[in-house]
């Protein structure tokens, strides 16, 4: 291992080198960088932070404005001024009653002043049978993310964390599970600000497996700032779970059902207790499913001189799939002084899973006569664990916000499946044609993951701000396929298939970024950062291996210009980095059945995009984006066949370079004072151009989506929601998607004065959503069509308790894109 993190010589020169002109800046921003004599701070709260409200800073003679300030995401706000005096503070927030602090002397003698925490209270009025009150709308338009706020749309009750993410702007999610930012692939999914070091099949399985009950927010950023890992092409994705904000002790439970085919059921439960210097948190969920999902294939196979066919299978595969969740985190913070924290985290779950399923595939001659059948049961008995700790840092230098945060990280995956495959043939009349074939697979696998990284946020003079931070991380990856084949009554080893793969990734990191105020109109931000990467994947089985070193510079640049208070346009640039997943370089075998399976690629290289974005803001109410992005080296699934044995393999290749142009547009806005609704539509053109399966392909097409949030607040607590998206014909590489959408209808009611909530959430009501499409180039002729227990009647409980004052609580941001790109257990 020690050998495995020496970095090469030639390779870490740009490093270092980079380091230390961040060492010198970082020093020198610090001895010359003037701080302002006076401060007023303090913290704006309801029943949780408030964010965006406004704090003015008002002389108490004649109440003329001093100086204002907005607050942030956790209700913080800081004034820096010159004056003495006697002072007050006022707060306005939307939906809120307007606050007036007691008034307070700053002088020479007491030149700082934290003003008493502010609690807010909402606003409300009776409208005939309408009651009107202050609520987060379930999107929230800001100008660098997209917020969702998941527990303010009621069709969220029951859903996991991969069902939200489908109803949010933007967002769309493939047959597989796969996440896609405005139409472009490769999303950095983060779990409260730390990279969640899944992907692919792996990735959705987790989502699917994380309850809406845990969730708080979803934050979409398509340009994220170089702060943040380069990895991502189409940006980053931030889910933060609940963290109970209240001083005391305080926290939730919820417990839910619901029936779709079969059952289901979701269960969780959020505490948090402070005293003194010591803040103690942590949460337990529960997810118990079993559904249903059918797959049906056609393959066409065609003479390649003639084009006629020859044969076609088709394939109906119908899968019961079953599994259970656990997941848990637990975590201290302790204020050592005004100035320090210190906090520890550990999170973890488990999941064992089974999958069972029946395929059929009837084979046919070129005139649709039946030639044969293969009958192919299999099973799968799966486990995946997770157990992970975090150690953070905070320390403030100055109330101006000079600050370092520092977090190291370690997680393990691990995971098991037992598999069983068996094959019966058979002719038209039921007849054996050949002998039972018998497989069975044996496949454990572990995953370790280790990462330090530190930041410095330096706030200087002229509304400017310089930020600079280092990250390394360490990741080893053991995989073991062992298959095996029963002939004769004995197992006999299947050479050709078991392989042992080890691979070992090293990801060394540095970024600066500055960003500035020049006038009240203009504004600047831009920031570099770079990545040095080294990578060695070892096949025990064969003897082979391969290593791969490069650094790469990543620039992010921002200008924002306010044309007026309705009017704000920004333009922003970003070059980014997809790397492969860990299970796509694993090349082992998958398999559906007999004729069909999914193969890793150790070859894949990472893709590398530019992308651009001109955005126009109205009123915050209305954004407008025109997208423009290149991607070289594109990594998507692509479906190759033998025509010699008939059979199909699934295997992520390096294709093509893919060029984007998209217009999108979000509105978020009360259509009356009882009806609010938000609307996200983009149209976006895709072309892919390359070489594929020993051919060249060149394709383009424009494609539609768009989502809908209708919540209609009535009187004595009841709120209804009507949503839902729609998603036209689109290309996915060389896979064309059918339409696709679904809608959703929820109801909800506010009892216990406000410390509980029933919800009803039908899902999919009327059955739409199922996945169609079509891949036909080079020798490859397929229809798809995936089925699943999509419309499920959900019902759930959650009751609050808490006792106390409203408190800040931290989010703690760790390791980087690793855990984005693990691939987790079905």
């Amino acid at each position: 291992m020690i050998d495995t993190l020496l970095f090469k010589i030639h390779d870490m020169k740009k490093f270092f080198t980079l380091l230390t002109i961040i060492s010198l800046a970082i020093h020198s921003t610090v001895l010359l960088a003037q701080t302002t004599t006076k401060v007023v701070k303090g913290q704006v709260v309801a029943q949780k932070a408030v964010d965006a409200a406004t704090v003015s800073l008002l002389n108490i003679k004649d109440s003329s404005l001093v100086k204002t300030a907005v607050t942030d995401a956790t209700g913080n706000f800081e004034i820096g001024f010159s004056k003495e005096g006697k002072f007050i503070v006022s707060v306005q927030a939307i939906g809120y009653n307007s606050y007036y602090s007691e008034a307070f002397d700053i002088n020479s003698a007491n030149p700082a002043y934290t003003v008493k925490q502010v609690v807010l209270t909402a606003q409300s009025q009776q409208l005939g049978n309408v009651m009107v009150s202050n609520k987060k709308p379930f999107i929230e338009q800001k100008i660098d993310k997209t917020v969702v706020n998941v527990d303010a749309s009621p069709t969220n009750v029951g859903l996991s964390a991969l069902d939200v993410l489908e109803k949010s702007p933007g967002i769309t999610v493939d047959k597989d599970g796969n996440v896609s930012l405005r139409g472009k692939q490769g999303v950095m999914i983060l779990i409260d600000g730390r990279p969640s070091y899944l992907s692919g099949t792996d990735l959705a399985n987790y989502l699917k497996n994380l309850s809406s009950s845990n969730l708080d927010q979803i934050e979409i950023m398509t340009q994220p700032p170089a702060k943040y890992d380069a990895s991502g092409n189409a940006g980053v994705i931030n889910i933060k779970t609940k963290k109970t904000k209240v001083k005391g002790l305080n926290g939730s439970v919820t417990v839910g059902g619901g029936q779709g085919f079969y059952p289901k059921a979701n269960e969780s439960f959020n505490i948090n207790y402070r005293t003194g210097k010591v803040n103690v948190f942590g949460n337990y969920g529960y997810n118990y499913y079993k559904g249903l999902q059918s797959l049906d294939l056609q393959r066409n196979f065609r003479d390649q001189t003639t084009q006629d066919i020859e044969s076609i299978y088709r394939q109906h595969t119908g899968m019961t799939r079953f599994n259970q969740t656990h997941s848990f985190k637990a975590g201290v913070d302790y204020y050592a002084s005004k100035k320090t924290t210190i906090g520890f985290v550990v999170n973890g779950y488990t999941s064992p899973s089974s999958n069972n399923s029946y395929n059929i595939t009837n084979i046919f001659d070129a005139n649709s006569v039946m030639q044969s059948q293969t009958l192919s049961p299999s099973t799968s008995k799966d486990k995946w664990g997770n157990i992970g700790g975090n150690f953070n840092l905070k320390h403030t230098f100055d109330t101006l916000g000079t600050e370092l945060t520092a977090d190291a990280d370690y997680m393990r995956y691990s995971s098991s499946s037992h598999q069983m495959f068996d094959n019966y043939f058979y002719s038209p009349q039921g007849n054996k044609i050949q002998p039972d074939e018998t497989l069975r697979g044996n496949l454990p696998g572990q995953i370790d993951i280790y990462s330090v990284k530190a930041d410095y946020t330096h706030p200087l003079k002229g509304n400017a701000k310089f930020e600079a931070g280092v990250k390394s991380s360490y990741v080893k990856t053991d995989n073991n396929a062992q298959y095996d084949n029963l002939e004769n009554g004995a197992w006999i080893v299947d050479s050709g298939r078991t392989n042992h793969f080890i691979y070992t990734e090293n990801i060394n990191a540095a970024y600066v970024n500055l960003n500035k105020q020049f006038t009240k109109k203009w504004s600047v931000q831009a920031g570099l950062r770079l990545e040095n990467t080294n990578a060695k994947g070892d096949q025990l089985t064969t003897d082979s291996s391969f290593t791969r070193s490069y650094t790469q510079l990543f620039p992010t640049a921002y200008i924002g210009y306010a044309a007026s208070d309705k009017n704000q346009f920004s333009l922003s640039y970003g070059r980014r980095i997809e790397r492969p997943d860990y299970e796509s370089l694993n090349p082992f075998y998958h398999f559906l059945d007999k004729y069909t399976y999914e193969v890793g690629n150790p070859y894949l290289k990472p893709q590398f995009s530019h992308n651009i974005e001109l955005t126009h803001s109205f009123k915050s109410i209305l954004n407008t984006t025109l997208s423009y992005s290149t991607t070289n080296d594109i990594i998507q699934e692509v479906l190759e066949q033998v025509d010699s044995t008939h059979t199909s393999f699934v295997k992520r290749s390096n294709i093509a370079s893919q060029r984007s142009f998209g217009l999108s547009m979000n509105a978020g806005l009360p259509v009356t004072k009882w009806w609010r609704t938000n609307i996200y539509a983009q149209v976006i053109n895709n072309r892919y151009k390359g070489f594929v399966n020993n051919g060249n392909i060149d394709v383009q097409a424009t494609g539609f989506m768009a989502n809908m949030n209708n919540q209609f607040t009535l009187k004595k607590g009841w709120t209804l929601e009507l949503s839902g998206f729609y998603r036209s014909q689109m290309i996915e590489g060389i896979l064309v998607a059918r339409p696709m959408g679904k809608a959703d209808f929820a109801v909800a009611k506010s009892i216990l004065k406000q410390k509980g909530t029933i919800r009803v959430n039908i899902s999919d009501f009327a059955n739409l959503q199922s996945f169609r499409g079509y891949s036909r180039y080079q020798n490859v002729d397929v229809t798809i069509h995936n089925h699943w227990d999509n419309r499920v009647v959900n019902v759930s409980f959650t009751y609050r308790f808490n006792k106390g004052q409203s408190l800040q609580h931290r989010d703690h941001n760790g390791a980087g894109d690793e855990q984005s790109r693990v691939k987790g257990g079905n």
